[in-house]
């Protein structure tokens, strides 16, 4: 069984589509539709990198019975980047985030019991889950924090990988040709050799013959004048020099992250996501004795140690001087 339908495309530049430098030859093709409830919403404030979109444009446009995984620290732009490049293409999408008990049945779907109609008497009927329904209708999906499953689970992908299509046992054998559109995708803090620094609890070693399968993709931290650019629209009241200051601040933190500095490491890393966070709660408050300083605990030393905390300070009294309270 399949639902084979061909969805219309339109041809559309990929300058146009996604912001970056590109000739306007170059195109990718766009569903047509764009009512499908499935679609990822735009964030209109979203930054493309090049070459993530060149790389994931060329698996969507031919996979060769591959999956691709996006890997790097946490808050690099790896679901978004998907999600959003998916979104410009009116592409409908599943979503699923991985849990250290997952399974694959998980991902299949199950029975429930359900009425027909109102006044019916309930039965036994089954529910697509996200591969299924990404399998049998063409959509994308992506599986978030992909290592935290068991290797053993995961490894249920392969056959599909491999073009063979998916049986679902549960559901009296059910055979499911993949639709043409379907495509994979996962987003881990690992390429599967495991967490090599200690930084992420539970994710695991994946199995050799299932990342043969994949395509992968590094993503880091965008350059700081990127970053620059993404806190000029979600902030802009703020002055140029507090929001370069600011990108400052998280790239000296990562680098302590990340153990470029033999002196000193920290456990807590600043996401784009989190210096976002606090750019715009340095506007929410800004009647605060030292607003950017405020916004900072809150958004994120909170939930950081004492040293953390200490070091974090260091750096912010560094790069802002005395202005830093």
């Amino acid at each position: 069984m399949s639902n084979s339908t061909v969805r219309q495309t339109i041809a559309t530049p990929v300058a146009e589509l996604f912001g970056i430098e590109a000739p306007l030859k170059v195109t990718a093709e766009k569903f047509a539709d764009d009512t499908n409830v499935h679609i990822p919403k735009i964030d209109a404030h979203y930054v493309f990198r090049k070459e993530f979109v060149r790389e994931v444009l060329a698996y969507i446009q031919r996979p060769h019975n591959d999956a691709m995984l996006a890997f790097g620290h946490t808050g690099t732009g790896k679901s978004s980047g998907f999600n959003q490049l998916l979104a410009r293409l009116n592409y409908p999408t599943e979503e699923v985030t991985c849990f250290e008990d997952m399974r694959y049945t998980d991902l299949l779907g199950q029975f429930v019991m359900k009425a027909d109609k109102p006044g019916e008497q309930p039965q036994m009927t089954w529910v697509d889950g996200p591969l299924t329904r990404a399998v049998r209708y063409g959509h994308a999906l992506i599986i978030n924090e992909w290592d935290l499953m068991e290797p053993g689970e995961l490894a249920g992908l392969n056959d599909l990988l491999d073009g063979r299509p998916l049986m679902i046992s549960q559901n009296g054998g059910e055979v499911i040709h993949p639709h043409p559109d379907f495509r994979l995708f996962a987003t881990g803090n690992s390429a599967g050799a495991g967490d090599e620094m200690g930084h992420y609890q539970s994710v695991k070693t994946q199995n050799l013959a299932a990342m043969d399968r994949y395509r992968v993709i590094e993503v880091d931290y965008p350059d700081p004048e990127v970053e620059e650019g993404i806190l000029a629209r979600v902030a802009p009241k703020l002055s140029e020099d507090l929001r370069k200051g600011m990108v400052r601040v998280a790239n000296e933190i990562r680098s302590l992250f990340k153990g470029e500095c033999p002196e000193a490491q920290i456990a807590i890393t600043m996401s784009t996501r989190v210096l976002r966070r606090w750019a715009m709660l340095t506007l929410d408050f800004k009647g605060a004795k030292n607003a950017s300083a405020y916004a900072l605990d809150i958004a994120m030393l909170r939930r950081a140690d004492a040293e953390e905390r200490q070091a974090v300070s260091r750096i912010c009294k560094d790069v802002f001087g005395e202005l830093w309270g």
